[in-house]
């Protein structure tokens, strides 16, 4: 889960760095001025938005995709202690040994 969201906050932010390459194309003449001044401000920056936006992705992926994964373990707990499946359950491996 930690990979998807570190995925999907790389691919966002590369796609505002795209957009705001294009956007911001007047500034290019200050470029070595705005990195020599600001480049630790601006680096901090981006930072503390590739976090927030990790933050929120992670977020929403476990909110949406992880809905219903405590009652379908249960279901399958459920199925290993009945032995309704080919899978043997933990207990009974202990059991023969």
């Amino acid at each position: 889960m930690v990979a998807n969201a570190l995925i999907v906050t790389i691919a966002l932010l590369l796609a505002l760095g795209f957009w705001l390459l294009g956007e911001l194309k007047f500034l290019i003449p200050y470029r070595h001025v705005l990195l020599h001044e600001h480049g630790a401000a601006l680096l901090l920056c981006f930072a503390v938005l590739f976090a927030n936006v990790f933050a929120a992705v992670y977020g929403i992926q476990r909110k949406f995709f992880l809905k219903d994964t405590g009652r379908k373990l249960s279901h399958l707990d459920a199925q290993l202690a009945a032995g309704q499946t080919p899978l043997s359950s933990p207990t009974a491996e202990r059991e023969h040994v």
